[in-house]
């Protein structure tokens, strides 16, 4: 309300401007009150934290969830929540506490490194499950009020692997995966064969997916980006994007940093991937400037 009282001592508003102040201020209103934080039950008793960003539809909303990288948390990657809720999805961003912020800085003191910290905290297979338990406790709460007639799991970095995992790669941490929860999947920034992944993972993955990378997006394992793309060379056909973007770091994807044309040319990608699937085909990759787009 600060914004009407201020533009009223500014000049004699008629009624009709009057009208445009207000629908301003409901406009910011409404979107403070769709970004809701809860925390939601897990099986094992702990509880998940989740940012809510909710679409203004009527009925049941599509769910996308979306699973941070190493360190991150239900604050972060609010470029591609808040699109998603804008073409009238039910975004979720969820916080994963055994692989957040807290943890991976008790992993980098306790290795003394920065690389060895991270890595260790990548291979964490109990980290993996924790991250899945997180999957099942914001399912449970979507679907307490709604089931959603389409459900995609999108993850960056870490939480790429997380969604590997969830589409049935294999792993050599021993973390086993409930497969099927999901209809579509998106993995930013994904690896390729290393200390939890076997050479040939991905081959049995039947699961549409959209593989997003970027030509600065260096891989931990190997130094060079095009590690990443070995998920999507090794993946059977049937309806699999693989999205190379000039110049994207791998924190790009996170939103952060000169963020801005890898933010704008994710969402064009993840926008027609997801919409095409939720009208019941798998669709046409977008060709556009910044981009390398091939599909099978």
């Amino acid at each position: 309300m600060g914004l009407y009282l201020w533009a009223v001592g500014k000049e004699d508003f008629g009624l009709g401007r009057l009208r445009v102040v207000l629908a301003g201020w409901l406009s910011v209103a409404a979107s403070l009150a769709a970004q809701d934080l809860v925390q939601a039950p897990r099986p094992d008793g702990a509880f998940t934290p989740l940012r809510v960003y909710t679409p203004y539809v009527n009925g049941c909303a599509p769910l996308a969830i979306i699973s941070p990288g190493a360190g991150g948390s239900e604050d972060g990657y609010s470029y591609l929540a808040k699109a998603l809720r804008d073409d009238g999805w039910l975004a979720i961003v969820m916080g994963h506490k055994e692989s957040g912020g807290t943890a991976l800085r008790s992993d980098i003191r306790e290795a003394h490194s920065i690389k060895k910290g991270l890595r260790q905290l990548v291979d964490d297979p109990d980290a993996y499950n924790a991250r899945l338990m997180d999957i099942t406790a914001a399912l449970s709460w979507a679907e307490n009020s709604c089931k959603a007639p389409f459900k995609a799991l999108l993850g960056h970095s870490m939480g790429a692997r997380t969604v590997m995992l969830e589409a049935g790669a294999k792993n050599k941490l021993g973390v086993e995966a409930t497969t099927g929860r999901f209809a579509a999947y998106v993995a930013m920034s994904p690896d390729g064969p290393d200390p939890m992944f076997p050479e040939d993972a991905w081959n049995h993955i039947g699961y549409p997916m959209l593989i997003l990378t970027g030509t600065r997006d260096k891989s931990m394992q190997t130094g060079e980006y095009t590690s990443r793309i070995i998920p999507y060379d090794n993946m059977p056909a049937g309806c699999k994007w693989l999205g190379v973007i000039d110049g994207a770091t791998h924190m790009n994807f996170a939103g952060i940093g000169m963020a801005g044309s890898t933010a704008k040319l994710t969402l064009l990608e993840t926008k027609a991937f997801l919409d095409g699937l939720r009208a019941g085909k798998c669709g046409t990759p977008v060709q556009a400037d910044g981009i390398t787009v091939k599909n099978k």
